[in-house]
């Protein structure tokens, strides 16, 4: 096995162990809410599974804004090139997912629906193979997650989202793409209950990515389990949009 091969293989075993309850896909058009998955990598996590899949669940029904919980990159002042390389980017995405304007293509080609049974404003539908390549490269026609709103029985495609390894500098992601146009973001500071405490009604005030907790040593205080960093990098992108501040809205 060569360099890259052993890359790869390492990669995909961090995928695999972010995200220990994947079910096998069920392409079925009539119920494509069967379909889909337990937890989802958004690039590389910090955080063992069960703190992943908590936080997974918790990220399906709340609207990301800035917080002690969210990381975002700051904006950078423009360099020349940089409107054109994020239009070169949305130039390539676009033709790239056009074809998965058909939500079942999407399917076909790997992709699994991040809780489908969970209404959300913009649903992920994720491959993995995508997930581990953008751990070493970024290709922009292959967005880690393609983005659909829920119409009726069926998903109507809005846009996508790359990802980037968690140990990224800003200076790395303004070469994927550039900060004065996008701003990547990063889950943050997550404190888990106590081992065998499920976040439930009674201590939701406290833990999660909705909690009050948003230090390690009021973490500590209350017993819980810290995680500073719970997934990889993420942004993104709605290359159907006309305005350009609407394409890269966060």
């Amino acid at each position: 096995m060569n360099f890259k091969s052993w890359m790869l293989a390492g990669a995909a075993l961090v995928v695999l162990i972010s995200l220990p309850q994947v079910h096998a896909q069920q392409n079925t058009p009539a119920n494509p809410d069967k379909s889909g998955m337990k937890g989802m990598d958004m690039g590389d996590s910090s955080a063992p599974p069960q703190a992943a899949r908590m936080a997974d669940s918790e990220m399906s029904d709340m609207h990301m804004e800035m917080s002690a919980h969210m990381r975002m990159t700051e904006a950078r002042p423009a360099n020349p090139g940089d409107e054109a390389r994020a239009e070169k980017i949305v130039a390539e995405l676009r033709p790239a997912i056009e074809k998965y304007r058909d939500y079942h293509v999407a399917l076909d080609d790997g992709f699994q629906i991040f809780m489908p049974n969970i209404p959300q404003p913009h649903y992920h539908f994720t491959s993995f193979k995508n997930a581990v390549e953008a751990q070493f490269r970024f290709d922009p026609e292959r967005p880690t997650s393609l983005l659909y709103k829920k119409t009726g029985d069926g998903y109507q495609l809005e846009g996508a989202m790359y990802t980037a390894p968690r140990r990224y500098s800003e200076s790395q992601l303004d070469a994927r793409i550039p900060l004065s146009v996008a701003h990547w973001h990063q889950h943050v500071n997550f404190c888990l209950p106590p081992k065998g405490t499920p976040i439930g009604a009674g201590n939701m005030g406290e833990f999660g990515l909705r909690g009050s907790i948003t230090t390690e040593s009021a973490c500590d205080s209350a017993n819980g389990r810290w995680f500073p960093v719970v997934f990889g990098w993420m942004v993104h992108v709605y290359p159907y949009e006309t305005d350009p501040a609407k394409i890269w809205a966060h």
